[in-house]
């Protein structure tokens, strides 16, 4: 292994330009190639960006042929799965953008992959590391709620809908629910410990996405852009799961605990139509809990840090490759996640109750 780490980048498109600045503000890192289906994407990228020395692939394959130990899929999601098994099965570590994939098979078949290979498979969670998250975890794992039983995770948008990959069922598999929902998720369970979920019922719509008075794209909008669930986990928990792009109404409500010793309550940063959702920070935190018999709220200050926490992803990323150290946000826990979303949206589809089974792998 050379003193910096060789990184490939698959996928030329906004998010890859998140990651290619991340690893260009690293010393010990070094750009090898990036490589885009659409020929001359990749070179214009690399032009864009001033990536010196880079190579611009038309293919995975070529990409993977390159001296590099790992790679950044920045894909729309339905290439997540091909991509990231195709670097994988090639030795390379793997960073995949969220969602982790578009099938929960596919999901699994990448876990397999990477346990096979001795690879690392990370997942992009940037929330993970707002230090008040952090704080969140911490608090809950202490033991100062004592059993926690009962959780209510979302958020609504009042207008945020994207368009373009985000809104084909084939591109992107879900449409709020990986998009936005994966990100709500991974609060609550990350905090929990990721508990296995055993069972789903759950309602999606796109009432607002289909309607050409909301959405310029109407006619091409194929995925939810609302969805309810209640989901049964292990250890007697429930999670009211809740989350939508677009909707006539302020919010969907806080993110809740419910312990037996304490409660929290968790309302998300930002303000404006694209705001009320878990893919940025935290507004508020509150305590409810008893002292000497009173009732009492106290207001945790939120930490104000300028902590950039995507860059902290794809570094926790690169020191895990160069260190041998285990992924940051591991694929196993991520499946979990993804197994909820495919939950939900099989629910939805035959309008009752569904278990969810993830294999040992």
């Amino acid at each position: 292994m050379t003193s910096k780490v060789s990184i490939g980048i698959i996928g030329s498109g906004g998010i890859a330009a998140a990651h290619a600045r991340a690893y260009l503000s690293f010393p010990d890192v070094e750009i090898i190639g990036v490589s885009d289906i659409i020929p001359g994407k990749a070179q214009s990228f690399i032009d864009q960006l001033g990536i010196e020395g880079a190579v611009a692939c038309d293919s995975v394959k070529d990409l993977l042929a390159l001296d590099i130990e790992a790679v950044s899929v920045c894909t729309p999601n339905v290439a997540h799965h091909s991509a990231s098994v195709e670097a994988l099965n090639a030795g390379k570590h793997v960073l995949v953008e969220k969602p982790l994939a578009v099938t929960l098979d596919q999901g699994i078949d990448m876990v397999k992959t990477a346990k096979v290979n001795e690879k690392i498979l990370s997942v992009g969670f940037q929330p993970r590391y707002d230090p008040n998250m952090k704080a969140i975890k911490e608090l809950i794992n202490s033991g100062k709620l004592g059993d926690v039983y009962y959780m209510q995770a979302g958020g609504g948008r009042r207008r945020g809908m994207p368009g373009g990959t985000f809104i084909n069922k084939e591109l992107a598999g879900a449409g709020a629910m990986a998009d936005i929902g994966c990100y709500s998720l991974d609060l609550v369970l990350n905090a929990l410990n990721y508990p296995k979920p055993l069972t789903v019922s759950a309602y999606t719509s796109n009432l607002f996405g289909t309607n050409p008075a909301y959405h310029p794209e109407a006619d091409k909008f194929e995925v939810e852009d609302f969805g309810v669930a209640m989901v049964r986990l292990e250890g007697g928990k429930v999670l009211n799961f809740k989350i939508s792009w677009a909707m006539h109404m302020d919010s969907l409500g806080p993110t809740l605990f419910l312990g037996t010793e304490a409660g929290l309550k968790l309302t998300p940063a930002g303000n404006g139509p694209w705001s009320g959702v878990w893919d940025g920070g935290i507004g508020s935190i509150e305590l409810f809990h008893d002292l000497n018999n009173h009732h009492v709220e106290t207001s945790i200050p939120v930490q104000e840090h300028t902590i950039d926490i995507f860059r902290e992803k794809v570094r926790d990323f690169v020191t895990a490759v160069k260190e041998g150290k285990p992924a940051p946000i591991p694929a196993e826990e991520i499946l979990v996640n993804q197994a909820i979303i495919d939950g939900i949206l099989r629910s939805s589809d035959l309008g009752r109750e569904v278990e969810i089974h993830i294999p040992e792998i």
